[in-house]
């Protein structure tokens, strides 16, 4: 039965050096969460991560975003040292303190938040944007000290604030400390708006639970990517909840700009373009 074995090389085979292949395009292309199609990888970062076929916006980290919107992606950190501690000793399925080394060694990240400032077309701005990737981008006493931190170098610097959020909400394993975080930096935004300094809030895919009970919806505008999920607890639990069928595309951006929720819904190619000119408005 010799007409079984294959005789000959196989093309994959043909050229090949210690079984090493010559060409190789793993990672060159990707297949939108969206619409399906199979897109050029780079194609989809030139784009911002933005899909070219139907616009669907990818989730990005919170270096990304800061690279996107100062000037030459530059930008100096603040604050890069604080990390957070475990009051409560608290333990669910692993202590507190080991998921924060490993979320700190995946993300090399000290917690969910990165603060920066720098140029916003010409004009020195703070930016804070939360990391996803880290705890599902939870607020705990770190991200609520270090954005207290950036909102008062706006008041002393008379700067103006852009906040990214891309959250699940205040960080559970830091308990009513991670909940006094709302109180604590609604008062200190307050106190910016005191001083006349804009500060613009950016929502992003998801920005739910207490980052949109406290300074994600109190901006002087509140803004949204195409998309994102927005809102306080998540739709699969009200209709739970309310044990009724939720209407179509509850929760997202474009639900809630219809119902008077945000101001606007920027597409990310034109966020920094977007935010520059409603600071020119709003500092004339």
């Amino acid at each position: 039965m010799a007409w079984f074995t294959r005789q000959k090389p196989s093309l994959e085979d043909n050229g090949a050096q210690d079984g090493e292949r010559n060409v190789r395009t793993e990672g060159l292309w990707q297949k939108c969460d969206s619409c399906g199609q199979i897109i050029w990888r780079k194609g989809v970062e030139e784009n911002q991560q933005v899909c070219p076929q139907c616009g669907y916006h990818f989730r990005i980290t919170a270096a990304e975003r800061l690279q996107q919107l100062f000037d030459d992606g530059e930008y100096t950190k603040h604050d890069a040292d604080l990390r957070s501690s475990d009051p409560l000793k608290f333990v669910d399925s692993k202590p507190y303190t080991q998921r924060l080394a490993e979320m700190q060694s995946a993300t090399q990240l000290p917690d969910a938040v990165i603060c920066g400032s720098g140029k916003l077309n010409g004009r020195e701005t703070q930016i804070c944007a939360l990391e996803l990737k880290f705890i599902g981008g939870s607020m705990g006493s770190v991200v609520g000290e270090k954005i207290t931190r950036a909102i008062e170098r706006c008041i002393a610097r008379r700067n103006p604030l852009v906040i990214v959020s891309a959250s699940g909400g205040a960080r559970m394993q830091e308990g009513a400390i991670s909940l006094m975080q709302l109180a604590k930096l609604s008062a200190a935004l307050m106190r910016l708006d005191e001083t006349g300094m804009p500060y613009i809030s950016v929502l992003t895919d998801p920005t739910t639970g207490g980052v949109t009970a406290s300074f994600a919806m109190l901006g002087d505008l509140n803004i949204a990517e195409p998309g994102a999920l927005i809102g306080f607890a998540g739709p699969r639990v009200i209709e739970q909840t309310i044990r009724q069928k939720l209407p179509e595309g509850f929760q997202r951006s474009e639900f809630l700009l219809e119902h008077g929720f945000l101001d606007a819904v920027v597409k990310r190619t034109d966020l920094k373009g977007y935010i520059a000119n409603a600071f020119n408005f709003l500092l004339t």
